[in-house]
């Protein structure tokens, strides 16, 4: 008998549950571009565009999500990070794609 009611007690519940979500909405999703044009700003603002591969280095040093290397822009070394592409305006991204560090072959 008890088993019986904790059965349509069970049975109750999953008939009264609201229905499963068929479109689950994520959250925008920060968009970086690894490789050869890789977007980084150092820590005085300023814009280039760099190699950067994930866990390798050829031309910095490597500190967790960002590197030390020679910013281009300011002529100083600085640490740097890749940037989300979502948060530049067009001028921005003109402007850092335009300014190369140096190529290492």
């Amino acid at each position: 008998m008890r088993r019986a009611a904790a059965l349509g007690l069970a049975a109750r519940r999953l008939r009264d549950a609201p229905p499963p979500l068929t479109r689950v909405s994520l959250p925008a999703v920060p968009r970086y571009r690894f490789g050869r044009n890789t977007i980084v700003r150092c820590r005085q603002g300023h814009l280039f565009s760099t190699i950067w591969i994930p866990f390798g280095s050829f031309k910095a040093i490597r500190l967790g999500t960002s590197r030390l290397q020679r910013c281009p822009v300011g002529h100083h070394w600085s640490r740097v990070k890749p940037v989300n592409l979502n948060s530049l305006t067009p001028e921005e991204l003109a402007q850092a794609e335009a300014t190369k560090d140096v190529r290492i072959p």
